[in-house]
């Protein structure tokens, strides 16, 4: 008899409760707990109604319930195939299957975003999902969270939402409300996806983002995309590469809402892409744009747009890192690490002050930001401070001689193996 973690995490996964679950398959209700420890398997007559509610095939529900040290559970209920995996599948499989199947129902909603929609057997009591409501409380709970990939199973069920109220009747002003959910929603996905340093899958979230927007008219998200989009070339050090999109970016914020922080966000980020090309007064003149969010009197919504002024000591000295004017960025970090931070955010300002002691080759300012980096890393699993981390290991070569900095180096390429 063995524990069956792998059908446990995938429950787990999507949000059930061995209660909740045992209640979606009528079935009883000791019966999740007895597959889950490896006592019994499901009837033949559960098991297609197990595999729906888990969001897998029936091969799939195979492998999830074969158990962990490679043999089965015997039970006179067991009807095993014979194609069934005998071997313990390999560890992530079921992260795979969530991922596949996160980026399948993208492309669902993304293709019934571009039909023609039709009011025919529309009725106003059947009203779909508020467009308003769901998606900026699922940011607050992504901001909140330690572990970015624990808020996938909310942003799945209410991609599942959108799905089915873009497969109804509903009118055109009702269309446009719900294209913009689903591309505040894509830029969320896109967001964890990012988190976890997945740029491929992240890059497909901001596409569906940008034209999930521009069917809503909405020229600051689709601005606000892009943007996002922008920052996977700037983690990759393709400045060259990312300047035109975010040139597009800034051309739709300019369309878009005048009390939306939209256009002075963009301008903060094509201040990092100026650094890394090298152009100081581009990137000073870029800055400059964006202070000028402290003039607005709308507050800042929220949500898909966070830009309200707050970051802009940390990203002044990430940019002036880049830039090598060591002093200017020092006290900007320095700032910026006195308020309040995410964890994530605080993480990254660390780096950046331990990239500035590597640079100094001051081995001990190297050592107290970038352990307390790689201990934030630890603790979040965030992949972008892990990311950060890694480009500061080019910076330690000269200093490996030193036991402690070499043991530091071993811890990021620890997380970077995780």
């Amino acid at each position: 008899m063995a524990a069956r973690r792998q059908l446990a995490r995938r429950r787990k996964a999507l949000g059930y409760s061995q209660e909740s679950l045992v209640e979606a398959l009528r079935a009883d209700r000791a019966t999740v707990g007895r597959w889950e420890r490896g006592e019994t398997d499901p009837h033949p007559y559960l098991r297609p109604r197990l595999a729906e509610a888990l969001r897998v095939s029936v091969t799939e529900l195979d492998v999830l319930l074969s158990a962990e040290d490679g043999s089965r559970a015997e039970s006179p209920e067991a009807t095993i195939p014979p194609e069934t995996p005998k071997t313990r599948p390999e560890e992530g499989d079921t992260d795979e299957m969530i991922r596949r199947d996160f980026l399948s129902l993208m492309s669902l909603t993304g293709a019934l975003i571009s039909l023609p929609t039709s009011d025919v057997g529309y009725r106003a009591d059947e009203a779909p999902v508020d467009a308003q409501a769901a998606t900026p409380h699922l940011w607050q709970v992504y901001g909140l969270a330690k572990a970015k990939r624990s808020v996938y199973p909310l942003v799945r069920d209410h991609l599942s939402d959108l799905a089915y109220t873009l497969g109804r009747p509903h009118p055109e002003f009702r269309h446009r409300a719900i294209c913009a959910e689903a591309a505040d929603l894509y830029q969320l996905a896109g967001e964890i996806y990012f988190d976890g340093n997945r740029y491929t899958q992240a890059a497909e979230c901001y596409a569906l983002a940008a034209g999930a927007s521009k069917e809503a008219r909405n020229a600051d998200l689709w601005a606000a995309a892009l943007t996002r989009h922008a920052f996977i070339g700037i983690c990759e050090r393709r400045f060259r590469q990312t300047k035109p999109l975010l040139d597009a970016a800034g051309l739709l914020a300019c369309k878009g809402d005048s009390q939306l922080s939209t256009r002075y966000w963009v301008a903060a980020v094509q201040a990092q892409v100026h650094a890394g090309l090298g152009d100081l007064d581009a990137c000073n003149r870029a800055l400059e744009t964006a202070r000028e969010v402290h003039h607005l009197n709308a507050p800042c919504p929220g949500g898909w747009l966070r830009f309200d002024g707050s970051r802009l000591d940390e990203e002044r000295g990430s940019c002036y890192v880049t830039l090598g004017r060591l002093d200017l960025a020092e006290t900007a970090l320095n700032d910026a690490l006195s308020r309040k931070l995410t964890m994530r955010r605080r993480g990254s300002v660390l780096t950046d002050l331990a990239e500035i002691g590597a640079r100094r080759r001051d081995v001990d300012c190297l050592l107290s930001y970038g352990t307390a980096a790689v201990e934030l890393a630890e603790r979040t699993s965030s992949g972008y401070i892990g990311r950060k981390l890694e480009g500061l290991r080019g910076h330690l070569a000269p200093f490996l001689t030193d036991k402690r900095v070499f043991g530091f180096d071993e811890r990021i390429s620890s997380l970077s193996a995780a």
